[in-house]
């Protein structure tokens, strides 16, 4: 049995990336005989619209899929703040005063065996006076956890071994709000999620959390990252591609179930217009026979 979920944050409507990615998550988690959780990342209130709430639920279930529990991170913040509180204690934090201007600046330096985009540790070693000048200036810091350039090899079902150099990555933002990395990690283990299926672009995350899991003493999930749905111009899809929403399809003529076959056609598990449903799904799906590349939704498709 293993437990899985979704993730999205209700920031917009789910377009056919999110949904397949949505579909192959149910998938994973039902074929292992285990619970699929439905969980809103919403902690980011300025950029959430309640609308979206509603609008993703109704696409999912128009889809056949189904959800064992609904969970809004903004509900309850107290178990990151516990996370948090643990790490400062523990003296594995420091503040950060970058601008994301700065941070973007650093980043892109070269700075020896950290990968490229990592935050070198520009505020790690600041002195007591040179924070106080800081905060006197008016930064409010964020917290950054010191990973001290840790290498971390994690598994991935579909990619195998991966490797990652661990940069200090963020723990909350200078405005209070838990950041992505540790809400994901908190979340996944106090949800009982087993198995995280999302897609291949967050797979230069997954030592990051994997990390972050180890240091806060818990249980890492598995995970399962699954090649993205791009455009003809070899970018994520995105609105600019046309009809990328179930909205848009229906305007076209096109039925929920229309989509679900699109969707299942690619990657490999029905044949071109042929009328399917989740549960007929889940009797062909063997994860071993996803394919590995993206899928490009020609113009039309």
């Amino acid at each position: 049995m293993a437990d899985g979920r979704f993730a999205p944050s209700p920031t917009g409507t789910l377009h056919l990336g999110n949904l397949r990615t949505a579909l192959l998550a149910w998938l994973f988690a039902r074929s292992a005989g285990g619970r699929f959780l439905l969980r809103f990342e919403d902690l980011d209130q300025g950029a959430v619209r309640d609308a979206h709430y509603a609008s993703q639920r109704r696409d999912l279930a128009a889809l056949g899929l189904d959800w064992d529990a609904e969970v809004r991170q903004s509900a309850d913040r107290r178990p990151y703040a516990v996370a948090v509180d643990r790490l400062v204690a523990e003296g594995r934090t420091y503040p950060c005063y970058c601008s994301r201007r700065e941070v973007l600046e650093a980043a892109s330096a070269p700075h020896g065996a950290m990968p490229e985009g990592a935050y070198p540790g520009t505020c790690r070693d600041l002195t007591a006076g040179e924070r106080a000048a800081r905060e006197a200036s008016g930064r409010r810091p964020a917290l950054r956890l010191r990973a001290g350039a840790a290498r971390v090899r994690v598994h991935d079902r579909l990619h195998g071994e991966v490797v990652g150099v661990v940069d200090d990555l963020v723990l909350r933002r200078a405005d209070g709000t838990p950041a992505y990395n540790l809400a994901v990690v908190v979340d996944d283990a106090r949800q009982g999620i087993d198995e995280v299926v999302r897609g291949d672009d967050l797979l230069p995350s997954t030592p990051r959390q994997s990390y972050l899991a180890a240091v806060l003493g818990l249980a890492a999930p598995g995970y399962a990252h699954v090649p993205l749905v791009l455009g003809l111009d070899g970018a994520r899809l995105a609105q600019r591609h046309g009809a990328v929403t179930l909205a848009d399809r229906a305007a076209r003529g096109e039925s929920a179930a229309d989509v679900l076959g699109l969707l299942a056609t690619s990657f490999g598990l029905a044949a071109a217009g042929e009328a399917v449903d989740p549960r007929i799904l889940l009797d062909r799906f063997d994860p071993h026979r996803l394919p590995r590349d993206p899928w490009v939704m020609e113009a039309g498709a």
